[in-house]
């Protein structure tokens, strides 16, 4: 299995507020949707309930530690904790995205190899972070930036070395 993660990030490494994005970046969001289709995409409770639905041509896995599968359609797969994830998936030549929220992108930013991250060229009010990494563990590469509402970012791909 290959893991990355995908979030889009402000310059403190902002990520969300009251379980909602912070920017609506139309570009943002396509670029999610390029990037993860046909792929399996792994979130939280929180993450999930914040969707419309259940992403289509992805395999949605939602990471909870409560008994709750009933709360989630039949084509989500419920597990409760990241061992059960590696466990089924690590022999797996799938690639899956870790897609938030907070506390999931921090049990499994130690393991990803590919982060992709939407670098805001901003700040805002948050309660929810990406959690920091060591660049320098990482190449950089920028593939694109965009100007959405007047609000300029990056699309940037951190490789680890």
């Amino acid at each position: 299995m290959k893991l990355a993660m995908i979030a889009c990030v402000g310059k403190n490494l902002e990520l969300g507020r009251n379980n909602d994005l912070i920017w609506h970046l139309p570009s943002d969001l396509k670029y999610f949707k390029e990037v993860t289709l046909g792929h399996t995409v792994i979130m939280g409770k929180n993450t999930f309930k914040s969707l419309p639905g259940v992403l289509k041509n992805r395999h949605n896995i939602v990471l909870t530690f409560k008994d709750d599968k009933d709360e989630f359609p039949d084509e989500v797969e419920v597990l409760h904790s990241i061992d059960e994830f590696l466990d089924k998936y690590k022999s797996s030549d799938e690639l899956v995205f870790v897609i938030g929220g907070t506390s999931i992108y921090k049990q499994f930013i130690d393991l990803a190899d590919t982060l992709y991250l939407t670098e805001v060229d901003g700040e805002c009010k948050a309660d929810v972070y990406f959690p920091e990494f060591d660049k320098s563990l990482y190449t950089k590469e920028i593939v694109g930036n965009g100007n959405d509402n007047n609000i300029k970012f990056n699309f940037v791909i951190y490789r680890r070395i």
